[in-house]
């Protein structure tokens, strides 16, 4: 009877471990040479704030990697779709952290395209052999929210999403320079908030 209880228990145990071990999108581990891409537009340029304190200037600063601003203010995600290929030529990352879509909707761009531009972005980045994090962008609307768009393309492409930090910050003043701009405080929680996404999608699996 004692030995059939312990089995139920053992098995039970590893069954939960196992789906632990699954619980999440994983990227492979950042060695130490790896560089990592942080794409996009003026979020990711780090317009208001001083230089030396966007997301990506802090998230090498974590990391202890090499972090490359490829962030252009104003930029349409149709825009970036063009800039893509030649930026992944130039710098092979390791991992892309896309971050993009705000300006489409600023200019009431039709969403469909945004999806269609965002879709293939991954797959690019996927095609050149490196890992993506996708990060959702607010969009006005009956308050401020993140388009279930973004949460279905992670879905779908099985990979990590931060869906929060930036309706955090736009929502809250003190973290914002201008309407639609985090402040030199909001990018260093951008950072973390990154950080930790990168932490967890690399230990999935390691226990």
């Amino acid at each position: 009877m004692h030995r059939n209880t312990f089995l139920i228990f053992t098995l039970f145990f590893s069954i939960t471990w196992l789906a632990g071990c699954d619980s999440g999108p994983r990227i492979a581990p950042l060695g130490h040479d790896a560089l990592v891409l942080a794409f996009g537009d003026s979020l990711t340029y780090g317009t208001g704030a001083s230089a030396g304190q966007s997301y990506p200037d802090i998230l090498a600063r974590r990391l202890d990697r090499q972090v490359v601003n490829a962030g252009i203010p104003g930029e349409v995600s149709s825009d970036g779709l063009k800039r893509l290929p030649g930026i992944l030529d130039s710098y092979n990352p390791t991992l892309v952290i896309l971050c993009h879509g705000g300006n489409d909707f600023l200019r009431r761009l039709d969403q469909e395209d945004t999806i269609r531009n965002l879709n293939a972005m991954i797959g690019l980045i996927r095609a050149h052999g490196a890992d993506v994090i996708l990060v959702g962008v607010p969009k006005l609307g009956f308050g401020l929210q993140v388009p279930k768009f973004y949460s279905v393309i992670a879905e779908e492409f099985t990979i990590p999403f931060e869906s929060d930090i930036l309706l955090d910050l736009l929502g809250d003043n003190s973290m914002k320079s201008d309407s639609i701009h985090p402040n030199a405080t909001g990018y260093r929680l951008m950072a973390e908030a990154i950080h930790k996404v990168i932490n967890k999608a690399q230990s999935q699996g390691i226990h």
